[in-house]
């Protein structure tokens, strides 16, 4: 298996495409552990993050319930909570990363943050607690901008700094953001952020009473994207960050453009037609310069709900039909929530490092194109998805490294 922290010689960068934005560095805190490393791990042996939590309360029946938690791992350095532990920790390593393969910081580093509840346990605590024994110092530290500025002080960055919520599209949201501000000269890298530490008993109860998460079951028996018997998503936390920037050292992959519709049909429904989904991906692809036979996989959304899959689905066979294939790591990450898309695109990166796209294994009949279990990648581009609660339709197309 190839170095994933030594990239090899790259290709040349394509002609005639608008400006890619390279990612240079990553940081992770999943499931599978602290550290970018236990995700590449899990990937190679195809196992899943998903575990059986048990001692949870009367919101989970039965106290227990299938989800890819981040564990505490006693008293890491960078702040109050697991969720500042973790964002600062992956927003530590990422740059690490970054600077490992040659990157060194432009003149104005910005950063976007992709997040959606913040830090529930915190603010839980904080309501249910004797807010007269809070300190203002306490206080100022569950403000969801202090971990950020925090971070920025650390690393001496200085640029723009914002948060992006979309729901489950949260982390293709930032990348867009963060894409933008690169193109357009106000900044010439920025560090992106997608941190989703919710999966606490009252959130994973929620998601389970309208009838989209599965609690009960194992991951690979209950979470079965684009295949029959599929009963919906397992839960799971992330905080994920990448160094994004206009130079090409040592990158990852280079980010090539995408888009962003609204349904604005349903709170909890896609819209039937499929209309601004389908505008979704096309529009993704013309901000891109990428026609779509240059497309080989769709690393999909694929949460294994009926409507989001054979939604994504259709528009695999409608606008890709030159594709290689389809797959969704959703059974072996769980679903982040606001942290889904960006640390789903760790695997297309790994896909392009090792030259194996690290899909689950299909476990019953499913779409022909399904990629199943670790598989050798065919070239060409991949598009990653990523479809919001709400109707928030995202779509990133993403090149191989180039040199």
């Amino acid at each position: 298996m190839q170095d994933i922290k030594n990239p090899t010689a790259r290709r040349a960068r394509p002609a005639g495409r608008l400006t890619p934005m390279s990612i240079t560095g990553v940081g992770a805190v999943t499931g599978y552990g602290w550290g970018a490393k236990h995700v590449w791990d899990g990937f190679l042996l195809g196992e899943s993050a998903v575990r059986l939590r048990t001692g949870l309360d009367d919101f989970v029946d039965g106290g227990q319930a299938w989800v890819s938690t981040i564990e505490s791992e006693g008293e890491r350095p960078g702040g109050p909570s697991r969720f500042v532990r973790a964002l600062r920790f992956a927003a530590r390593e990422a740059v690490a990363d970054a600077r490992e393969r040659g990157w060194q910081p432009g003149p104005v580093v910005g950063v976007v943050h992709s997040m959606v509840l913040g830090d529930v346990e915190m603010w839980r605590d904080y309501y249910r607690s004797d807010t007269s024994t809070v300190s203002g110092r306490q206080w100022v530290q569950m403000m969801p901008g202090t971990a950020i500025s925090m971070m920025m002080k650390e690393h001496d960055f200085h640029g723009p700094s914002m948060a992006v919520t979309a729901m489950c599209a949260s982390g293709n949201a930032g990348m867009i953001t963060a894409k933008s501000w690169i193109d357009t000269g106000i900044c010439t890298d920025v560090l992106l952020l997608a941190t989703d530490l919710s999966g606490i008993p009252e959130n994973l109860r929620r998601f389970q009473d309208i009838g989209v998460a599965v609690l009960d079951t194992p991951p690979f028996e209950a979470c079965r994207p684009f295949q029959e018997g599929s009963r919906g998503f397992v839960g799971g936390e992330a905080a994920v960050a990448m160094v994004l920037s206009d130079r090409n050292e040592g990158t990852y992959g280079d980010v090539l453009g995408g888009a962003m519709t609204m349904d604005a049909w349903s709170a909890v429904s896609i819209a039937p037609d499929r209309v601004q989904m389908t505008r979704c991906f096309t529009e993704a692809l013309a901000t891109s310069g990428v026609d779509a036979s240059e497309v080989a996989y769709l690393n999909a959304h694929g949460p294994g709900t009926a409507q989001c899959d054979a939604s994504e689905a259709a528009v695999l066979d409608d606008l890709f039909p030159d594709a290689h294939g389809i797959f969704s790591v959703k059974p072996l990450l769980g679903h982040c929530q606001g942290a889904s898309s960006t640390a789903e695109l760790l695997a297309t990166l790994y896909a392009f490092e090792t030259g194996s796209i690290p899909a689950p294994p299909q476990v019953a009949p499913g779409h022909p194109r399904l990629v199943s279990g670790r598989t050798p990648r065919q070239p060409g581009m991949m598009v990653k998805s990523s479809i919001g609660l709400g109707g928030y339709n995202s779509a990133i197309v993403v090149a191989e490294p180039s040199a």
